[in-house]
């Protein structure tokens, strides 16, 4: 398999009968739609811009259009539940999922509630107003 060839022919005959016709009978059939998946593919394998995409995927605006189509009409959705199901009827999925106890904090300013509906935090409530606080002499027993 060469650099560019991602999918192997036994990966493409999974893939291939989940993706739309590419001859709709109107207009111009479209590109390839091995050439163009594999594009999709090798852009996000390099981590590379669209722009970037090498030539032998064909234009990038093509893949890139194609890939939002795709995303768009949910055919990348039935191909994913495809491949997942039969990966499973396989035995090949581990459904165990490992959960910690890791914390994660945001800064006070991260919420994106307007003041109004934010819940009112142990931070703010610990700053009472003046005139709610009391100030007991030393020595005397609070009471």
């Amino acid at each position: 398999m060469s650099r560019k060839q991602l999918l192997s022919d036994e990966q493409w005959a999974l893939v291939e009968p989940l993706l739309p016709p590419q001859r709709s009978g109107r207009g111009r059939p479209m590109r390839d739609h091995r050439q163009v998946v594999e594009g999709v593919i090798y852009r996000y394998r390099c981590g590379i811009a669209w722009r970037d995409l090498p030539e032998e995927f064909g234009p990038w605006q093509t893949v890139w259009k194609r890939h939002r189509r795709f995303s768009g009409d949910g055919t990348w959705d039935r191909v994913h539940q495809a491949l997942v199901a039969k990966a499973d009827a396989a035995g090949a999925v581990d459904w165990v999922v490992s959960v910690d106890s890791t914390i994660n904090r945001a800064h006070q300013h991260a919420t994106n509630l307007p003041r109004g509906e934010r819940p009112e935090s142990t931070a703010t409530s610990a700053a009472k107003p003046a005139a709610e606080v009391t100030v007991e002499p030393i020595g005397s027993a609070g009471g």
